[in-house]
């Protein structure tokens, strides 16, 4: 059975997606080095706690390792969005995203709750330069997280209305690899910050 060539529309818009996807790569490489500034400045200002609370004072293990599991059951749980993509699957595609969006809305409340409730013990971010470095590093992946929810919104209502067209699963693929990149940055976080912090 013979495949039928394509047009050079079709080559076109596939070289197109590439290309957008080289980009995404490079838009990746430089968070990534956003992030390493963030983990390096931390690290240095780790003693510089200014006679208030170290992390060992104010980190919960528990807090932390409920963040990190509903994390990386996102991850997973978006990849499986990836794979029914590729089968055709309209319905579970979408259903997968719900279940991803549900657990980083729990992420990003637990976060929100461990700041709340940091700044009310007067250990926000003005109160040290180890404060300062936490909240900027654990903030930065935060708003980073909560930028992947709303484009998780923005394209689920895309599958909805448009299908799993070839643009909608290239910006799907561009997604994924920004939630797996956040899920890597977290993991970072919770090894570097939040494990040395309770020891």
């Amino acid at each position: 059975m013979s495949v039928a060539p394509m047009s050079a529309h079709e080559r076109e818009e596939i070289e197109t997606h590439e290309q957008r996807a080289l980009g995404f790569w490079l838009y990746l490489m430089g968070d990534a080095v956003i992030f390493a500034l963030l983990f390096a400045t931390y690290a240095i200002m780790i003693p510089g706690t200014a006679g208030g609370p170290t992390g060992k004072q104010l980190f919960e293990l528990n807090n932390a390792a409920l963040e990190t599991a509903l994390l990386l059951v996102s991850s997973m749980t978006f990849g499986f969005a990836s794979l029914q993509a590729k089968a055709g699957n309209r319905g579970a595609v979408l259903l997968w995203l719900a279940i991803t969006f549900v657990l980083g809305v729990g992420f990003v409340f637990l976060e929100v709750r461990e700041f709340t409730g940091m700044i009310a013990k007067g250990a926000g971010p003005d109160r040290s330069g180890f404060l300062s470095a936490f909240f900027t590093l654990v903030g930065t992946h935060g708003v980073h997280v909560t930028m992947g929810l709303i484009w998780i919104v923005v394209l689920g209502a895309q599958v909805a209305l448009k299908g799993l067209t070839l643009p909608v699963t290239s910006r799907l693929q561009r997604l994924g690899l920004f939630w797996h990149f956040l899920d890597i940055a977290w993991v970072g976080i919770f090894s570097i910050v939040y494990l040395p912090g309770l020891l």
